[in-house]
């Protein structure tokens, strides 16, 4: 019985930056694949050289082929152009449609019983992408989204309240981007939702915050995109289905009649397991929070409709 293995598709700062936290959380090897010859070996070799000093024993490969990746128990999906200022993650679609196709037909032929987590923007539209690509059923394919977007809404309810982030819960549906839902009376501080704990006015600030806040860093960054906190959130996810947690996160998993949709990946909570998405977490949502819902649907369907045949 050997190590677990996971293959991340993409050597720029996401790919590598997941590759490490996998690695040094000990819990599987990893092959980090790329398109560009030398950068996923540059990369592999510098990670396994820090594995004295940090002091875990997984194997770092990185390839330009796909045949090192075979049996791998997860294939992450990072490969694609980041955001540059100005640019709308539509603007995005097309270019990365081609990479994530690509990738995805290369990878999970080899890797057939492996759980499929896509990270490349707009993530709604590239799971769509993903799942046709790789023929897997819709247990095995998943976007990572949600996690990060309450990342930064706990983030953020953290700093504004003065606790710890430890403490903070964020609930969050719907589509990656500006149309995310959050939903405050689902967002607590040790269990209080945050409605109770501020006003109205700088709940909605903080909504607005977090359905902006990879634009934000972009805004900063000037030359490319964020990548710690997308790393964290994906290994999360990763260790979540690897060690069978059954974590309840919120994952773009493609709908079958949960919250009113059906055929199209969307921001749900659900719990991941060995067998990737194990159940969708149905709640009731108030007619406002349904509608939101509903637009952001909405926005992914338009999204989906312009994907290239």
């Amino acid at each position: 019985m050997g190590r677990n293995k996971v293959t991340v598709i993409g050597a720029g700062n996401v790919g590598a930056t997941t590759a490490q936290r996998i690695a040094e959380s000990g819990i599987a090897d990893v092959v980090l694949v790329d398109i560009v010859e030398g950068l996923p070996q540059g990369k592999g070799l510098d990670l396994a050289e820090a594995a004295p000093v940090v002091g875990h024993d997984a194997a770092i490969v990185g390839t330009n082929d796909y045949a090192v990746t075979a049996r791998s128990n997860i294939i992450v999906v990072t490969s694609g152009l980041a955001r540059q200022p100005g640019m709308s993650r539509d603007d995005l679609m097309a270019r990365n449609a081609g990479i994530v196709a690509s990738v995805v037909g290369q990878s999970a032929p080899l890797s057939p019983d492996a759980v499929l987590i896509v990270v490349t923007n707009p993530l709604d539209a590239m799971c769509h992408v993903a799942l046709r690509s790789s023929g897997f059923p819709r247990e095995r394919v998943i976007g990572m989204a949600g996690v990060l977007d309450s990342a930064r809404f706990r983030a953020f309810i953290a700093a504004e309240l003065g606790v710890s982030v430890a403490d903070t819960h964020a609930f969050v549906l719907g589509g990656h981007g500006d149309t995310m839902v959050p939903l405050p009376r689902y967002s607590t501080v040790a269990g209080i939702p945050i409605t109770e704990l501020m006003p109205p006015d700088r709940v909605a600030a903080l909504v607005e915050r977090t359905a902006n806040g990879g634009a934000e860093i972009v805004g900063l960054l000037k030359t490319g995109s964020a990548f710690y906190a997308p790393a964290a959130s994906t290994f999360e996810m990763v260790e979540s289905v690897l060690l069978d947690r059954k974590r309840v996160l919120p994952c773009a998993v493609l709908l079958q009649g949960e919250y009113g949709h059906r055929d199209l990946f969307v921001g749900v909570p659900c719990v991941l397991g060995a067998g990737g998405m194990e159940r969708v977490i149905e709640i009731a949502l108030t007619p406002d929070e349904q509608a939101a819902f509903d637009r952001s649907a909405a926005a992914v369907a338009e999204l989906v409709e312009k994907l290239p045949a």
